[in-house]
């Protein structure tokens, strides 16, 4: 057996306890830390005592009985899945066997499977009912995992397979641990509903387990197939989904459905393929290439998620930037309405090579990615000029706010870059509720618990300065880049609302536009991050060449800050 112990226990003290378990459970035992590193192993000797060496097995001529042939074949049988002809199928449409997906994943560190001998006794050929449930281990993670099997029926759910999902979710609220989600699902077998449908432990459990698990572990879907219906509800439950391109899709209906509901003739990837969710839906996370591409992704995500929200976000050891913090200054314009790209300057500050954006499609205005400083795994949320200016549309602050909703779920501080004339104003975003999805976005930042530190890159007008955690919304510290401005409204917006009138009055241009310049100038200068410095409405002002020394040092010494809220049961924003 393997057991951990706590990183601080000495090699003498690992190898007495392992001694003393050895001979209490008279068995093997392997002590190892959280990192999976062992430090100290005993074996049973079968009389009374342990030994620190592993012997062979003694060879007494005794193999397996015709019952255990009998079982062994048996899991062959159910190890091969659905039928043949389905499996040949699968090259055709790029995916992979799930038994094969699942060995990509984990390998060797694929731990044990539960319900492997589900329907075992069905008429049909259904094994495990098509739905694989287990433990495995992932980059040196232990989780919670399922996946379905394409080639027994499609993937669908019935009443064995539901309750193995059920199972798993319930084991994973016990441990703590995170879920892995591998849907290939056409979902629910119709003609067998009356056993799992609308049951209290059917189909429907599902999405109440999972809004159970949200918050407490990471739950993360890959979609490798058409996932229709309730078999849709699972990735737009986890906190992460991945969609794979060219292979996956996702909707409340099948094509053929939706022609026979409205009259609609659509393919399933202009229905819910990857482009749909990941440009105007925003349920697409990331988006992969390939099966591989796809764990990679996770890979790289589960590196900033801590295993349960008690816990915190793994550190590594720190890199340098991509690009020196010395050209932060060069890249940010002095003038308030022109473009520039907001990743120039996050590479200039973050671990080089540790960025990884969520939803890049969707809401471009502003950036949500997960990076790292100084090793340290922190959640980016940062206005983007070269995209509309930077303006805060409604789809761009629903991205922010649920991004904010899930670092501080898993304890990952958060940073704000801010640089945006604030919340667009129209016609076409109230149809689309910004001021809806813009509450929910200052919400998310005002019940944030996690150390936030906030960074006036340049503009920071209107309510912008509010949902992009101003000095009014408890961040640990506001600083201010010399080219920062804080303010109502722009210059000329200001300009224009407040003297418009009195300038209209001046006949002669040269003299109306000389007085203009001067008006512009006056509103800059007292809206300028040197007057916020010096009425102490900013903490700091730093040179932008110090930025990245400056965030280090202030997360680092704010990790340990702690929060509460008001007594309540909860807010009724999100």
């Amino acid at each position: 057996m393997r057991i951990r112990v706590s990183d601080d226990t000495t090699e003498s003290e690992a190898q007495a306890i392992a001694d003393a378990l050895a001979t209490h459970f008279q068995d093997d035992v392997i002590l190892v830390v959280d990192s999976g590193e062992e430090v100290g192993s005993a074996s049973y000797d079968g009389g009374g005592g342990s030994q620190q060496s592993t012997e062979e097995p003694v060879d007494d001529d005794l193999g397996p009985t015709a019952r255990e042939e009998e079982l062994i074949d048996e899991i062959e049988e159910i190890l091969e899945g659905g039928p043949e002809k389905y499996k040949e199928q699968l090259p055709e449409e790029g995916k992979l066997f799930v038994r094969d997906r699942i060995d990509l994943w984990f390998g060797e560190d694929c731990l044990f499977e539960d319900g492997k001998f589900a329907e075992f006794d069905a008429e049909d050929q259904l094994p495990a009912d098509g739905l694989i449930t287990g433990a495995a281990e992932f980059e040196g993670r232990d989780l919670h995992y399922m996946a379905n099997d394409y080639t027994v029926k499609r993937g669908s759910m019935a009443a064995k397979g539901v309750e193995k999902f059920l199972r798993m979710q319930e084991r994973a609220l016990k441990t703590g641990r995170p879920v892995l989600y591998l849907m290939d699902s056409s979902g629910g077998r119709i003609d067998q509903q009356s056993g799992f449908f609308a049951n209290r432990q059917g189909i429907g459990k599902y999405y109440y387990n999972h809004s159970m698990l949200s918050g407490r572990v990471p739950q993360i879907c890959v979609l490798y197939g058409p996932c229709i219906a309730g078999a849709a509800y699972t990735p737009v439950f986890a906190d992460f989904t991945v969609m794979v391109r060219d292979m996956s899709a996702m909707a409340i209906a099948s094509p053929r459905m939706v022609e026979m509901v409205t009259g609609e003739k659509i393919d399933l990837q202009d229905l819910g393929g990857p482009d749909v969710h990941a440009q105007y839906s925003g349920s697409a996370d990331l988006v992969a290439d390939d099966e591989e591409h796809a764990r990679e992704l996770v890979a790289q995500l589960i590196g900033y998620l801590p295993d349960n929200s008690d816990e915190d976000p793994p550190q590594t050891s720190g890199e340098a930037p991509k690009f020196s913090p010395e050209g932060i200054d060069s890249i940010v314009p002095q003038e308030p309405n022109k473009g520039y790209d907001m990743f120039d300057v996050i590479d200039r500050v973050v671990d080089a090579g540790s960025t990884l954006e969520l939803r890049p499609e969707y809401g471009k205005e502003i950036i949500t990615s997960f990076a790292r400083i100084d090793g340290r795994p922190v959640g980016i949320v940062a206005n983007q000029p070269n995209h509309r200016a930077g303006a805060i549309f409604p789809d761009a602050a629903e991205k922010a706010a649920e991004f904010i909703w899930t670092c501080d779920a898993y304890n990952i501080p958060l940073l704000y870059l801010c640089d945006t004339p604030g919340f667009m104003a129209g016609s076409g975003v109230e149809k689309e509720g910004i001021l809806e999805q813009g509450k929910k976005m200052i919400y998310a930042t005002s019940s944030a618990t996690v150390p936030k530190q906030s960074v006036v890159v340049r503009k920071a007008y209107g309510a912008g300065i509010y949902a992009m955690s101003g000095p009014a919304y408890d961040p640990e510290s506001v600083i201010g880049l010399p080219s920062g401005e804080i303010a109502i409204m722009g210059p000329e917006a200001a300009i224009n609302a407040v003297y418009a009138r009195k300038l209209s009055q001046i006949d002669d241009e040269e003299e109306r536009a000389q007085r203009e310049q001067e008006l512009r100038e006056e509103y800059r200068e007292d809206i300028d991050i040197h007057r916020m410095a010096s009425e102490v409405v900013i903490d700091e002002i730093v040179p932008p060449s110090s930025l990245r020394e400056e965030l280090t040092n202030r997360f680092a010494f704010y990790e340990t800050v702690e929060k509460d809220l008001p007594d309540k049961k909860h807010g009724t924003i999100l």
